[in-house]
């Protein structure tokens, strides 16, 4: 994608709303990449050091390892990645079949995750290098040539001619492959499964984004993924019921789930959806010092570890480099940490695999698991390679123990439980979410048009006093992808608040609750450059 293209659509961004006024601000931050800037990649990558994954990857590079990237879809043609993406589905209706046509509003940010997590780097360097050989030997050769054809021509008949030297033998041009140039991800020998959602409005489908999940997760899982990626969020930290089986299905199938906190700069002030559903490891941001990010991070009792947030590169479609930020770049990160260690341990459990990257986490801010860090910041080398004991349950908790609890009482029988069932309360120490949503089938899920409406313009059309701001309804993400959320009380008033034509309430008559629609997002941004 030309640097030209990405400016255009960036002015766009910044006529559509409030909603994408700061997307384009965290842009605007950032710096353009050159084609020199582009040749540098490598050197960028500080996480490989500090992370200890250098030293992990003379252990494993991720042979053997299939990894599910849920996200826009990746361009399995840049160079970083070719031969990385062995398979892959679209849950769309809006892309390629192999899921390999970048979709949506940032149609790039698949592409951005799979070169953090399995990029191969390319050996363009090196193709180059050889190339230029050649031709400055092709040259002096040419020239040559033609001095000693122009004196032969001056010699007389009983001279002896010139001799005209032979073309030389040139070196052959290397294949394209991975190398020392472009950007080397965390499990490089790692295969990749792309799974492509439409995030954002104007799917020509019109699949929700909630429907799109639970049939990417379960794709996965069927398609041999040990490891899934997923670098998207919600504001809220409810999850529909309909996720349920599908997060069950990945446990009972021994998967290890990864996703991305979220990003403060995004609207989101707690961890969301799927990051808060027990078992998944839930992945936040720092800055290169190791400190807390405050723009591409958030907090939350659901997080397991943190990664760099800050300052990341990664390829785009179209040959080219971004610098960006945000916990989409972390989650890829400790994924590739997680494949490292299942083909290390082929035959570990997903349990030993997250408590092997929890407990040899670097505990960072206060004593012990924390909201902002979790555990601490991931450590690869000592997760891949020390000696960690074995659990027998994951230590973040089971989705299975949450439904067992939390969905028991959603069965309209009022008949009392059969005799030896037990009714006691779990003693889960990491249960994120709140109760079960019941959500209205009754009519279509909307999609809220978040690329549309600025904060002037939304309070214009919309003065209905109990409805929430536009910080609530636009500004919490990037992009507006509907997500059942709590209503807050204090802002909607009674709970019998009207209905407007951006957000659709849902009266939980059980749990006596307000729910609202509100925005899905990714956690990052980035900014384009071409090499």
């Amino acid at each position: 994608m030309s640097t030209a293209l990405r400016v255009k659509k960036a002015t766009g961004l910044k006529k559509s709303g409030s909603l994408l006024v700061i997307a384009a601000l965290a842009m605007g931050m950032l710096s353009v990449l050159t084609p020199a800037q582009a040749d540098t990649m490598r050197d960028s990558e500080y996480w490989l050091d500090s992370l200890g994954v250098t030293q992990a990857q003379q252990s494993t590079k991720g042979e053997g390892v299939k990894v599910a990237i849920i996200d826009t879809g990746i361009d399995t043609s840049h160079p970083d990645l070719k031969g990385a993406v062995v398979g892959g589905a679209d849950m769309s209706g809006s892309g390629e079949a192999k899921g390999n046509k970048p979709i949506g509003v940032m149609s790039e940010h698949g592409t951005l995750v799979a070169t953090l997590l399995a990029g191969r780097g390319n050996n363009k360097g090196e193709i180059n290098r050889v190339k230029s050989e050649n031709e400055r030997l092709k040259a002096a050769w040419e020239k040559a040539k033609a001095e000693a054809e122009e004196e032969n021509e001056k010699q007389k008949d009983d001279e002896k001619d010139v001799e005209v030297p032979k073309e030389p033998e040139y070196q052959d041009v290397p294949k394209l492959t991975g190398g020392s140039d472009g950007v080397l991800g965390v499990a490089p020998a790692a295969e990749l499964l792309s799974v492509s959602l439409w995030m954002g409005e104007g799917n020509p489908a019109n699949i929700p984004v909630e429907e799109q999940i639970p049939r990417a997760v379960k794709w996965a899982v069927d398609s041999g993924a040990k490891v899934i990626n997923m670098s998207l969020g919600s504001t809220s930290p409810a999850w529909p019921e309909s996720w349920d089986d599908a997060f069950k299905y990945a446990e009972d199938h021994d998967v290890v789930v990864v996703a991305a906190a979220g990003n403060r700069s995004g609207g989101m002030s707690q961890v969301g959806a799927p990051a808060t559903i027990p078992g998944v490891l839930t992945v936040a941001g720092v800055d290169e010092s190791g400190k807390a990010s405050q723009d591409s991070s958030t907090e939350g009792i659901s997080i397991g570890v943190a990664a760099p947030a800050e300052q990341l590169v990664g390829g785009l479609p179209d040959n080219g480099y971004a610098r960006w930020s945000g916990t989409s770049g972390a989650a890829p990160l400790v994924a590739g940490v997680a494949a490292l260690i299942r083909s290390k341990y082929p035959d570990m459990k997903a349990p030993d695999v997250i408590n092997r990257i929890l407990k040899t986490a670097r505990d960072t801010g206060a004593a012990g698991v924390d909201n902002l860090y979790g555990y601490g910041i991931i450590n690869a080398n000592a997760a891949v390679n020390n000696s960690v004991a074995s659990v027998s349950v994951n230590p973040l908790g089971t989705i299975e123990e949450w439904i067992r609890v939390h969905r028991r009482n959603n069965a309209k029988s009022t008949e009392a439980p059969a005799p030896g069932v037990s009714m006691e309360k779990s003693d889960l120490k990491q249960v994120a979410a709140p109760k079960p949503i019941q959500p209205d089938t009754s009519t279509p899920v909307l999609q809220p048009s978040g690329r549309t409406a600025v904060a002037g313009d939304w309070r214009r059309k919309h003065p209905d006093p109990g409805a929430s701001s536009p910080r609530a309804i636009g500004s919490q993400c990037r992009f507006g992808i509907p997500e059942f959320l709590e209503g807050r009380q204090e802002r909607g008033g009674p709970r019998s608040v009207r209905r407007h034509s951006r957000r659709r309430q849902i009266v939980d008559e059980q749990l006596g609750r307000n729910l609202w629609f509100r925005p899905f997002c990714f956690a990052g941004s980035a900014v384009a450059g071409k090499s």
